[in-house]
């Protein structure tokens, strides 16, 4: 018996739509004119519609019936797509999403106002339709199994007589024998020839459910038609394009589910050639070995899998900014780019609170009035710049403004008047600009509807901490601010560097690793009380991890330093042993040890053994102090 929830498939089918309907509405606000965002918009609104009152969702379907008609009146040249209008649609696009997701909960009072302003934006003056007469021939031939997927050609060749006076011509000649012919096929294309004073794209309309699948060709026949756009190119091509790129939908639930059986399949695989190296057995060797590269390519397959392109988070913030700015009367552009970075799904859903938390921040507390830009010389509209990006094995994500940046004597004065800071110590910028992320941490002068109650950093600086990321802060006077997250780019699986401290083992990401050097007891003597190694003529401060995790025993005499790095910072980790390369499947630790900023998991070894996971950010952060405490002393 098949689980599948029909009502749960519209459902999700239907926030894939309204997602589209959304991005056409913002679209139309910069291009009222365009076509092809008014078809977008109307077959969005068109599927939702018929797709729900076969679900049984006839709410929705009722309710969306009203703004298809108007978007069927927009596509048609009847009304205008002007700016009341597109505003009421996006209120009714929030309305639907209600209708499907919460319909008990929706007041009916407040679709009915919508409607009333829907009424009101369609009695604008009308466009005037082109007036000349067109002569247009039309050959088009369906797909095979359009009659079976409940296409009606009848219908279409009705419609395009709607149009105007028109001649149809059957063409049969791909009909086969009867003994090879399939009753349920489509084997007839068509001739038309057709007099309208309607333009090509509202002949195309006509097609708007099959155009993707079927051949059409559009040709003007007179010379006194109306400007209009290309006739689409065939669809065939378009089909076999779509073949090549077909996928299909698959729950969350089981890629995560997949993703541990893979994590548990790379312990098991870890145990094995931990076994295998201790076998003179040349086939155990062998297998273990084939066993370690299809576990390494099943492996990447299932975190490819898993990765997503994050423009389908940066659309939403699109119409978060198109509201705020609107709220707080100011002009705003959000600039997107990098949308087809690709990062695991599980990030993307945990990324979404703390970057609205950003977004609004920048537009509050970021972009100026206009006023008080052009008193600075800038452009009435503000620029808020979302980006993405990968490097090495991280995904950079970059929220920048072109507004009046953070105000470091305003910070300083608010740190100290909250005790975060003694009066007097000397911060640099970076370190300054971090402590906007304290709990309860707020400049603002008043508190508005958007922020000033001093919260929403401290939930940013969690969430990030949560997925093993960092932030940086950088900020202009007058030139505005970027906050750039770095971020994993998966929290499953990472390849690691397995190292002894002690009788300790424990993983650094590789992700984070430059180099290693050694460190001879020399030059352990030599460098007690400096704590810094000079590589190759850079000065780089160090941490004895042996001192950090007080092992008690003695060094052995040929350690190792790791060097790593966090953005631009390097410290150096000095370790006993560096014994090789690890597949880590990370393992949270306990709600006991979660403060341990040290540590950002755990793994599990061949052996059984448990091995913890350096928290790189937070080791690099603490051999800077030694840099910065040096500079100061000097």
């Amino acid at each position: 018996m098949s689980g599948n929830d029909p009502a749960q498939t519209y459902r999700q089918e239907a926030a894939d739509l309204l997602d589209q309907l959304e991005q056409a509405l913002l679209d139309l606000e910069h291009t009222p004119g365009d076509a092809d965002l008014i078809n977008t918009a109307f077959r969005a609104l068109h599927t939702i519609k018929g797709s729900g009152a076969m679900f049984g969702f006839d709410a929705v379907a009722a309710f969306t019936h009203h703004v298809e008609t108007a978007f069927d009146r927009v596509r048609k040249g009847e009304v205008a797509a002007s700016e009341p209008l597109i505003a009421v649609a996006l209120a009714a696009k929030d309305q639907i999403r209600r209708l499907i997701e919460r319909p008990d909960d929706v007041d009916g009072a407040e679709g009915a106002a919508i409607l009333d302003r829907l009424a009101a934006a369609l009695a604008a003056p009308a466009n005037t339709p082109p007036s000349a007469t067109t002569t247009w021939r039309l050959r088009f031939r369906l797909p095979r199994d359009a009659m079976a997927m409940g296409t009606n050609p009848l219908l279409l060749l009705d419609e395009l007589r709607s149009l105007g006076a028109c001649t149809v011509t059957a063409d049969t000649s791909a009909i086969p024998p009867l003994e090879m012919l399939d009753p349920t096929a489509c084997y007839v294309g068509w001739e038309v020839v057709l007099v309208t004073d309607q333009t090509r794209s509202a002949i195309e309309q006509v097609f708007l459910f099959v155009l993707d699948e079927m051949q059409l060709d559009i040709q003007q026949l007179s010379d006194r038609a109306p400007e209009a756009k290309p006739a689409a190119p065939p669809a065939h091509a378009d089909a076999a394009a779509a073949r090549t790129g077909s996928s299909i939908r698959v729950p969350a639930e089981r890629l995560d589910d997949l993703m541990d059986q893979v994590g548990e399949l790379v312990i098991a695989q870890s145990r094995l050639k931990q076994i295998a190296a201790s076998s003179r057995d040349i086939q155990v060797k062998a297998i273990a070995e084939e066993i370690e590269r299809l576990a390494l390519e099943l492996r990447d397959t299932t975190m490819g899998a898993r990765l997503v392109p994050i423009g389908q988070l940066f659309g939403r913030f699109r119409r978060l900014v198109h509201d705020l700015s609107h709220e707080l009367g100011k002009d705003i552009d959000l600039v997107l780019s990098g949308e087809d970075t690709e990062l695991d799904k599980t990030l993307i859903e945990r990324l979404a609170d703390p970057l609205i938390h950003l977004i609004r921040n920048a537009v509050d507390h970021g972009i100026e009035p206009p006023a008080q830009r052009e008193i600075a010389g800038k452009q009435g509209r503000g620029r808020i710049a979302l980006a993405a990006r990968h490097l090495g094995h991280e995904v950079l994500i970059s929220i920048g403004d072109d507004g009046g940046g953070l105000d470091r004597a305003l910070i300083r004065q608010r740190a100290e008047e909250q005790g975060l800071l003694a009066s007097g110590t000397y911060l640099g910028d970076g370190e300054l600009f971090q402590l906007i992320m304290q709990p309860g941490f707020s400049t603002a002068h008043e508190v508005t509807a958007v922020s000033g109650r001093g919260v929403g950093m401290d939930v940013v600086r969690r969430a990030i901490d949560s997925l093993r990321g960092n932030i940086d802060i950088a900020s202009q006077p007058g030139q505005g601010t970027e906050i750039t997250l770095r971020l994993p780019l998966t929290l499953a699986i990472i390849d690691g560097l397995l190292v002894r401290v002690g009788q300790g083992r424990y993983v650094i990401p590789l992700s984070a690793i430059e180099e290693c050097v050694e460190l001879s007891a020399e030059d352990d003597t030599r460098s007690r009380g400096h704590t810094f190694l000079n590589i190759r003529g850079s000065l780089v401060p160090f941490i004895r991890l042996r001192e950090v995790f007080a092992t008690g025993s003695e060094p052995d005499p040929f350690q190792k330093v790791v060097i790593v790095s966090a953005g631009e910072q390097r410290v150096g980790l000095v370790v006993d042993q560096v014994i090789g390369d690890h597949q880590t499947v990370i393992k949270s630790l306990s709600k006991l040890h979660a403060d341990l900023g040290a540590f950002s998991g755990a793994t599990i070894l061949g052996d059984g053994t448990v091995a913890l996971i350096l928290e790189v950010a937070h080791l690099v952060e603490h051999g800077q102090q030694h840099v910065d405490t040096r500079q100061a002393a000097e």
